[in-house]
Order: C-alpha cells, then sequence, then structure tokens
C-alpha cells in the first residue's frame, strides 16, 4: 500500500467543517462520541463499546496515519473551532479478500441533522477518487440504521447486497464506490 502524502489529507476545510489529522490531546472528546449511547443505538454490539475499545480504537486512527499517511478525521466546526462534533474518514480495509476503503462516520448527537456526515464523507470520497483512486469505497452499518444508509447514498455510494456479510446475530449491510463488477468471492472474509 501507497504511502501517502499526509500533507494532501490534513488539515481540510468544507464550507461548514475543518477536518484534521487526530492529536493525542482528542482522546476524551473520542471516548465520549464513541461511548455515547445514543451514538451506538444501532451497533450490533452495544456492550462491547467501553471507554478502554474507545481508547484503543482511537489509538489505531493514529496508527493508521502514521503507517499510511491518511485516515479518520476528527471534525471540527468552523464556527467553533477546538470543539470536536465527530469523526469522518478513511481507512484500509480487506472485504471479501479485496482491499477497499472504510468510510467511517460518528458524531455527537447534539450536531445530527445539520448534514456534518454528508459534508465530510463527500470530501472523504472525493479524496479517495483523487489520491487511492484503485480503491473502491465501501460503508458497513446493519439494516436498522437509516441514517448512515443515508448517508452513504447521498455521498455516491451504491447498495451492494451482493457484498453483505452474516454474522451469527445480526448482518452488515455494505455500500460501495468503485467496487469491480462480479468482484465479490463466495467467502466472507473480515470487513
Amino acid at each position: 500500500m501507497t504511502q501517502q502524502d499526509v500533507d494532501d489529507w490534513t488539515p481540510l476545510r468544507t464550507e461548514s467543517l475543518l477536518l484534521r489529522r487526530p492529536r493525542p490531546d482528542d482522546l476524551d472528546p473520542a471516548v465520549q462520541i464513541h461511548t455515547d449511547p445514543s451514538t451506538n443505538r444501532h451497533h450490533p454490539e452495544p456492550w462491547t463499546v467501553t471507554e478502554e475499545s474507545s481508547a484503543r480504537r482511537f489509538q489505531e486512527l493514529g496508527e493508521h496515519w502514521e503507517r499510511h499517511g491518511f485516515g479518520v478525521w476528527v471534525v471540527e466546526q468552523l464556527e467553533q473551532p477546538g470543539v470536536i462534533v465527530g469523526f469522518t474518514g478513511l481507512s484500509h480495509r480487506t472485504v471479501h479478500q479485496r482491499s477497499a476503503l472504510n468510510l467511517y462516520y460518528r458524531y455527537a448527537p447534539d450536531v445530527w441533522g445539520k448534514g456534518y456526515a454528508t459534508e465530510a464523507a463527500s470530501t472523504a470520497v472525493r479524496h479517495a477518487a483523487i489520491h487511492l483512486s484503485d480503491l473502491p469505497v465501501l460503508a458497513y452499518t446493519t439494516p436498522d440504521n437509516l441514517g448512515s444508509q443515508r448517508t452513504a447514498l447521498r455521498v455516491g455510494l451504491d447498495r451492494m447486497s451482493e457484498l453483505d456479510i452474516e454474522h451469527e446475530h445480526y448482518t452488515d449491510i455494505f455500500f460501495a464506490h468503485n467496487w469491480p463488477a462480479g468482484a465479490k468471492s463466495r467467502e466472507s472474509s473480515g470487513s
């Protein structure tokens, strides 16, 4: 996997948002957003989202930036610098034995409905098309998470039911942009 020039990926400004690389002092807001029960309403295994697992996930976000030169951004409103409202971005993922980019978005409940996830995720998809055009962009969620599904569709991903992965107690449903036609293997690999 080619190392990206981090300057191509951060910081970025959209109409309303600042998208930047995570810093160690972002840990507390990250844990707060990721452990909020509202942000886990559609999580298939919410009991697995703890302060410890969220801190570990935050550390992994930083490691992805170190290894690859891009990743999941910390999102701030331009009108309120320093106030973290969420996280959006891309990370390497293998799905059905193919390399892809996972599109991720998670926001504090008090900013839901403002279009921030769509605004930032659109930027991520555009950047992938420019800088990582050989990789498809995927988003996955659960069948009942209609908000996440709407965001994926708004940013240009298509519903790809042939990529869905059945787990013991839940199903991951997939949306994709630039997924090669007929590329799914019959095996379900990690997502």
